[in-house]
């Protein structure tokens, strides 16, 4: 942004989030690290966790941060940090589960133990949760009504496009209320139409494989077109060229994992100078006029 310009929107302010959890933790590297090895794993996140918190205190930005139950356990005191610089914690699963994968009493669980043990540690009412790997959709709906009776206020765990992995293509585009009448928001990762056509702009590997000046574009559309916010979102990992490289991984998930990661905190500080941002809580609760 140049100095002295105001940020772009249209004076809309959008929601920055992240997902914390580790590389290895990633579902398309699943096959290569087996959850009863995690523990055996060099970790890297609580480092990418504190170079996160420097980029947000660099724009003043507060951010919504979906953490693992996992992480929480081993690196309390980053959580601490997180919820002490004025973060909204919230809920990403205990151990990266899939909501595929489980039960709906599984699911209850997992969302009791990740509550439990994120609540302990930041003295925050969790009230967010977002899908390990957006893993619900049209075929597993009741999730959304487990959360709603969970007391969740909202989620962000639909995307409303088509991916080989997950999506909710005929899913609303802006946060809708799943259950009908009930409290649950769901808020979606954000998209943008052009053309007749749905197109993701609401962070992840779209955002490294995109030009930043096509995500921005993207991201103006929808603050000044349809003056609706942005749900954005990031893994710490992203911003780690350093990671250890799975060179047994199929090409794709190599292309997928690693593409551009020495680009991505450059453009994320531009994206936070941009636009402006804060939690998910303050950006889509109070929009809906929850209490």
């Amino acid at each position: 942004m140049i100095p002295g310009q105001a940020p772009s929107g249209g004076g809309v302010t959008n929601a920055m989030s992240v997902d914390i959890e580790d590389y290895f933790q990633v579902h398309a590297l699943a096959p290569h690290f087996p959850r009863a090895e995690w523990d055996q794993v060099p970790t890297r996140v609580g480092d990418n966790i504190d170079r996160t918190l420097d980029l947000f205190a660099r724009h003043d930005v507060h951010a919504t941060f979906f953490i693992l139950g996992w992480v929480a356990e081993r690196f309390p005191d980053h959580v601490r940090r997180i919820a002490a610089a004025g973060h909204e914690i919230a809920s990403h699963g205990f151990a990266h589960h899939r909501v595929t994968e489980l039960s709906p009493e599984q699911f209850r669980r997992d969302l009791a133990a990740t509550r439990g043990v994120l609540e302990d540690l930041s003295g925050q009412r969790v009230r967010g949760y977002r899908a390990p790997s957006y893993s619900i959709g049209s075929s597993n709906r009741w999730a959304l009504d487990v959360l709603e009776s969970e007391g969740y206020e909202y989620s962000s765990s639909i995307y409303p496009i088509r991916h080989d992995h997950y999506g909710m293509r005929e899913a609303p585009r802006h946060g809708f209320r799943p259950t009908g009448e009930g409290r649950l928001l769901e808020v979606p990762v954000t998209t943008v139409e052009c053309g007749g056509r749905r197109f993701p702009c609401g962070g992840g590997g779209y955002f490294r494989l995109y030009p930043y000046r096509l995500s921005r574009w993207a991201l103006r559309r929808v603050n000044e077109r349809e003056g609706a916010p942005a749900n954005f979102y990031f893994h710490p990992w992203e911003i780690d060229p350093g990671q250890p490289r799975v060179r047994r991984a199929a090409l794709r998930t190599r292309f997928r994992h690693y593409l551009n990661l020495g680009r991505m905190e450059a453009r994320l500080d531009r994206l936070l100078g941009d636009f402006r941002w804060d939690r998910m809580d303050r950006v889509f609760l109070d929009r809906a006029g929850a209490r």
